[in-house]
């Protein structure tokens, strides 16, 4: 009877520390901003020389 009790706060502990680590990760540290905005840049200028290819294309198919 008493293993039970102990598996269960055992789980109630392992949960609790689980969901302790998640509600953590919701505030970014600089280095994930600054990771997070070098992405956004590398996503940008690869927009923009796609957009350049087309725009190369579209000129010497005329």
């Amino acid at each position: 009877m008493w293993k039970s009790r102990l598996t269960i706060l055992v789980l109630a502990l392992m949960m609790a520390l689980g969901s302790a680590t998640l509600a953590g990760c919701d505030n970014q540290g600089p280095a994930e901003e600054a990771g997070e905005n070098i992405d956004d840049a590398m996503d940008e200028a690869g927009d923009a020389m796609e957009d350049a290819g087309d725009e190369v294309e579209d000129t010497f198919s005329n």
